[in-house]
């Protein structure tokens, strides 16, 4: 993110090193040259510039397993931690050679037997054997993805901090929340209130929407406008100090007929047991059966995804059935968890938290209310 300009706290970085290098260890990597910026950050503890769009990979960042040394590729100091000496920092090059040249005189370079890459492009496949003559390259994203998937003591305290701004947003949506208004000035209010809060980088620009009352994976067709009796979803995110932060929340304009009071009672109760499945040793496809228990439909958006620096795995989905019922829950992950309801002639009700699971089951991270009550324009 661009308007950071400091290095994340010494605690966490070293606990996510910690995490690293036990994968490292137990996926046998002497070395990580990784290029996703996620990962990178991770690792370096470093701010990274953030753009909008897909990165080709190169190697920003690497980490040696023995030494703990990590090289980084930056053309300045600020924001570089400590531990990262001026002397191990080297700048943007269009000449790959120059890049391999720098890779060739990390200490220890030519004896690497197993170098890890989270991504390579055939270019960088045929050249990075020159950095590491004596090393078999292999994914390293399995490693990565392992580390990352628990989160750290000092990660949750940092997702607080960003879901706190998240809040802000949502909440300065709902006060700007009234019949006659349009989906772009909700929106427009609840990114100023992120911006406001030291954030200009927010997680979703598709900020608010009114639900379809003809079809449950649509939002309304028209000119835009809410008016009385409409279901309008507010989605706040932001990607502060690296870490992603998701709510959402729906509310009724005007006075809530009895259909859409039985839609909040609906989606109420398909909450309680998607969090009630949010439990460790349990396969994330208890999310799935959660809808099927509360007689929901399965909706075309992940029903939960992992938070974390970026989209984390897992994904839970309808299309991903076989990958959830292999994928279980464990103490410390943090998902964005999703209940989505809809009924014809009323419209969707949809929530979004962050959710932590523990040893005893889930905590929610959000604190704001569900909400449920009218909004009178």
């Amino acid at each position: 993110m661009g308007t950071e300009i400091e290095a994340d706290s010494r605690a966490l970085r070293f606990s996510r090193r910690e995490r690293a290098l036990a994968q490292m260890e137990a996926h046998d990597l002497d070395a990580l040259v990784l290029g996703r910026q996620a990962n990178v950050r991770y690792i370096s503890g470093a701010p990274q510039l953030w753009v909008v769009g897909t990165r080709p990979f190169g190697p920003i960042c690497e980490f040696v397993r023995e030494t703990g040394e990590i090289h980084l590729n930056s053309t300045w100091d600020e924001g570089i931690p400590a531990e990262i000496p001026h002397e191990n920092l080297y700048g943007f090059a269009w000449n790959p050679m120059t890049l391999i040249g720098i890779l060739q005189n990390i200490k220890g370079a030519d004896t690497f037997r197993r170098v890890g890459t989270d991504a390579l492009t055939p270019m960088f496949a045929q050249l990075l054997p020159m950095a590491f003559p004596n090393a078999e390259l292999v994914d390293a994203e399995q490693a990565m993805q392992a580390a990352r998937r628990i989160k750290t003591p000092e990660e949750v305290a940092a997702m607080r901090s960003a879901l706190v701004i998240a809040e802000k947003g949502l909440a300065a949506g709902v006060a700007a929340l009234s019949a006659g208004t349009s989906e772009k000035i909700l929106a427009g209010a609840i990114l100023e209130a992120e911006a406001a809060g030291g954030v200009s980088t927010p997680a979703t620009q598709d900020a608010a929407w009114v639900t379809s009352k003809q079809h449950p994976w649509r939002r309304a067709e028209g000119d835009g406008r809410v008016r009385d009796g409409d279901l309008v979803v507010l989605s706040a995110g932001v990607l502060a100090d690296g870490y992603v932060a998701e709510v959402a929340r729906t509310l009724v304009v005007g006075e809530p007929s009895d259909a859409v009071t039985a839609l909040y009672r609906r989606r109420d109760e398909l909450w309680d047991m998607l969090v009630a499945a949010c439990r460790p040793g349990t396969t994330t496809s208890a999310l799935l059966d959660a809808y099927q228990h509360a007689g929901e439909e399965l909706p075309a958006m992940p029903v939960a995804h992992g938070l974390g620096l970026g989209f984390d795995p897992p994904v839970v989905s309808p299309g991903l059935r076989a990958t959830a019922e292999s994928n279980v829950l464990e103490e410390g992950m943090v998902l964005a968890l999703t209940a989505y309801v809809w009924e014809q002639g009323v419209g969707a009700v949809l929530t979004r938290d962050a959710v932590l699971i523990t040893a005893d089951g889930a905590e929610i991270l959000s604190t704001v209310p569900a909400y449920g009550e009218a909004v009178h324009g």
